[in-house]
């Protein structure tokens, strides 16, 4: 077996090469991760995974095909890449498949400066057990919390290398550690969920599990008496935990691909306006300490801070090789790929431009409407950006919270939803999705 990545990469890349694929690029990925999961005081569940994936792309003409595994033997990888190149000989043709030139190749090949990896040992998994323990008791020390569902303390390193018959040979390795709570409130019936998680680069950076646990419970607690709302037309605050659903939403209808099938509302869209003119949408894959960051993309591309939305308008579309050759656009350095799949458009760091108004300003500013805290299912229409979700929260009257609601259905237009959105200023900076929670003015809301 390759000792390591980087040999791993290029002895599948070589492979492909001698069974006849004129062109081919490989990925290789390490893992460790550690998760425990603790309810009632006793531990539920530990478990502690190793492992080695591979991909291989071939192509051979225009024609191409991906295989994985994760058996790293000579052996098999040759007879991978054998099975590789007969299928990319019987699959149909894609004018738009190749791999980058040369000189569209990204200069730097790991992840200096970003801080991507904690250097600190792997927990033990006493400690996780610990952040998990004093998560769930803090969450049972909130008055109303029944009981915990869950709380999970994880940690994981992966590490992963490309290599490309074009000449790219690149690969860093990312680290992660999360702590997460589930609490339940109230009896029967009435029973209501909530959680809080965290999750950062550097173990370090984590909030503290008590206060997670408590977060969690106060959350469960407050919901608790829920009921349906009113139906009618009402302004609706996306909270800041799911208002980046809404953006997410936008940046689905700008992927390449997307675009490239003809399942996009912002399809010819480039020059529009698409936010209200005092809003930027913009893009930062280089930034310190955030998950989403990287110094290339999968197809060995160099990435690069861009604006998505400036002033309002849409500037561009997400867009890998094969999109960018079938729109015939430059690419944007967004591929990205497992080991079994070719790659396709994706995002890294967004962040949506913040307001000057606070969450509760917002809510005075609304008076009457729906705050939503939680979002159910989702029916959104690519084509025209129609837009219905279940959703749960709490109803606002004269500017400050009523009651908590549940069993409701919010629909609207997404490019008119956008197009009318008020943020606020309470985004959390450390996420690779930055966006404040969001007012919305005459959504439809459908309840009692």
């Amino acid at each position: 077996m390759p000792d390591t990545l980087d040999d791993l990469t290029h002895a599948l890349v070589d492979a492909a090469r001698k069974a006849g694929a004129g062109a081919a690029d490989a990925i290789a990925m390490r893992g460790q991760s550690v998760i425990v999961d603790m309810r009632g005081g006793t531990l539920e569940q530990a478990e502690r995974a190793e492992g080695v994936d591979i991909g291989l792309r071939v192509l051979v003409g225009r024609r191409q095909a991906n295989v994985s595994a994760s058996d790293t033997r000579p052996e098999t990888i040759a007879a991978l890449a054998e099975r590789a190149v007969a299928m990319a000989r019987e699959a149909p043709e894609d004018p738009f498949a190749g791999l980058a030139d040369a000189t569209q190749l990204s200069v730097r090949r790991d992840a200096a400066g970003l801080d991507l990896c904690d250097p600190g040992p792997a927990p033990a998994p006493d400690a996780l057990m610990r952040m998990a323990e004093e998560a769930e008791a803090a969450a049972l020390g909130v008055a109303g919390v029944a009981q915990v569902q869950s709380a999970s303390a994880a940690w994981s390193r992966r590490e992963m290398h490309i290599a490309a018959s074009n000449g790219f040979s690149g690969g860093y390795a990312r680290s992660d550690t999360s702590l997460s709570c589930v609490a339940i409130a109230g009896t029967g019936t009435g029973m209501e969920r909530d959680h809080d998680a965290d999750s950062r680069v550097f173990a370090a950076d984590l909030r503290d599990p008590s206060e997670i646990g408590r977060r969690a419970g106060e959350r469960a607690a407050e919901r608790t008496g829920a009921r349906r709302p009113r139906t009618g037309a009402y302004p609706v605050i996306f909270d800041e935990r799911v208002a980046g659903t809404l953006i997410g939403h936008l940046l689905s209808a700008a992927n390449g691909a997307a675009v490239a099938r003809g399942s996009s509302w912002l399809r010819d869209r480039i020059g529009t306006p698409v936010l209200p003119d005092t809003l930027d949408l913009r893009e930062d894959p280089h930034r310190v300490r955030v998950s989403g960051s990287r110094l290339f993309d999968a197809e060995g591309l160099p990435t690069a801070p861009r604006a998505i939305v400036e002033g309002g308008v849409l500037c561009g579309y997400t867009l890998d090789l094969a999109s960018a050759r079938k729109l015939g656009m430059t690419p944007t350095g967004n591929a990205a790929r497992g080991v079994s799949g070719v790659p396709s458009p994706a995002t890294w760091n967004v962040a949506l431009t913040q307001g000057e108004q606070s969450r509760a300003d917002l809510l005075r500013e609304m008076g009457t409407g729906l705050l939503v805290t939680s979002l159910i299912g989702a029916t959104i229409n690519p084509n025209t950006g129609d837009y219905s979700r279940g959703a749960a929260g709490f109803w606002v009257e004269g500017g400050g919270i009523s009651h908590p609601v549940n069993e409701c259905t919010i629909a609207g237009s997404l490019p008119e939803m956008l197009r009318r959105i008020t943020p606020a200023n309470d985004a959390r900076l450390h996420l690779s999705r930055v966006v404040p929670s969001l007012l919305v003015e005459g959504l439809t809301l459908a309840g009692a």
